[in-house]
């Protein structure tokens, strides 16, 4: 198995195991905080295994830490249950307001997250000889319209995620608390399908997927 589908695996597991976690210990007749508690303590422990191997984690794995510890460090300091099923929508509040700042940074985190899964998959042949495609790190430096385009992106992630954290907290409030966390899990499926047709509507335009588009020609007319 390659190393992006065992991370792709391991997010998996952190959305899952928790909410399955939370359903089991609630029918041996658990408490709300009790099972919350111990359910979202569970993405952690995938956390910290990757710290132990990596020990030195790059932009996207300080980011998934920050995220992972911050909803661990709620989960044991909190002891209201309600604020405890609103935890994900407050998480997921800080990771849009964190994309947004991105934006000025060195790299958005819309392009730290693609490049993950996609690079090596689309862009121009490295130097048009089919001997595989380049590096984003050549189209980063090379190309403002790239550039421009992530960061484009990063602030549709950012206002998507705030939106999403809207609608978790509005429902940890509202609704009966042993409902939240399967509807909690669910909006997750649904705003990531929601998500990657807002990003396809924008980014197939720009021809970021069509190794021949215009977006692209400044490496042909300049020399690197």
């Amino acid at each position: 198995m390659s190393s992006r589908a065992k991370t792709l695996l391991l997010v998996l597991v952190d959305m899952a195991l928790p909410i399955g976690l939370y359903y089991v210990l609630r029918a041996m007749d658990v408490s709300y905080h009790s099972a919350l508690l111990i359910s979202s303590l569970l993405p952690g422990l995938s956390v910290v295994a990757s710290l132990v191997r990596r020990r030195r984690p790059d932009g996207l794995g300080l980011f998934m830490t920050a995220m992972m510890v911050g909803s661990a460090a709620v989960s044991l300091l909190v002891h209201d249950p309600r604020f405890l099923l609103a935890k994900d929508g407050w998480i997921t509040a800080i990771s849009g307001l964190w994309f947004l700042a991105s934006v000025r940074g060195r790299q958005p985190l819309a392009f730290a997250f693609t490049r993950f899964v996609l690079e090596g998959r689309i862009g121009p042949l490295k130097g048009g000889d089919g001997s595989g495609r380049e590096s984003w790190d050549v189209l980063w430096e090379r190309l403002p319209a790239f550039r421009r385009i992530w960061r484009v992106a990063t602030v549709i992630w950012g206002i998507g995620l705030l939106a999403d954290a809207a609608v978790r907290v509005t429902m940890a409030y509202t609704l009966p608390p042993d409902v939240v966390p399967g509807l909690g899990g669910l909006q997750y499926g649904v705003f990531m399908v929601l998500m990657q047709v807002v990003m396809a509507c924008y980014l197939v335009p720009t021809g970021l997927y069509n190794r021949w588009s215009p977006l692209y020609l400044p490496l042909k007319e300049t020399p690197a």
